[in-house]
């Protein structure tokens, strides 16, 4: 069976004040359970349920700074492809 892939990928220089307005729309989304993404290269849609693992680390090296923010979750299977049931004949 393929796995499904769609990435969307992003990076640009911006100011404080930009950054702060992403952050706050990237909260609206996971209360919403609904994140949109999309530039002129690409777009995806995430929907957020259930248990979110979140991974933080924040660095200083060097005078190069870096703070990393990662949130991953399972997407839930249909209820009746998880129920199967087994029978032998």
């Amino acid at each position: 069976m393929p796995a499904d892939k769609n990435e969307f990928r992003h990076e640009s220089i911006q100011d404080r004040d930009t950054i702060r307005h992403l952050l706050k729309a990237i909260t609206k989304g996971v209360d919403k359970g609904e994140l949109s993404f999309q530039d002129e290269d690409g777009e995806i849609l995430l929907r957020p349920q259930g248990l979110l693992n979140l991974k933080l680390t924040a660095s200083r090296e060097d005078g190069r700074n870096r703070l990393t923010l990662r949130i991953t979750w399972q997407e839930e299977i249909e209820t009746a492809k998880r129920k199967r049931s087994l029978k032998a004949g």
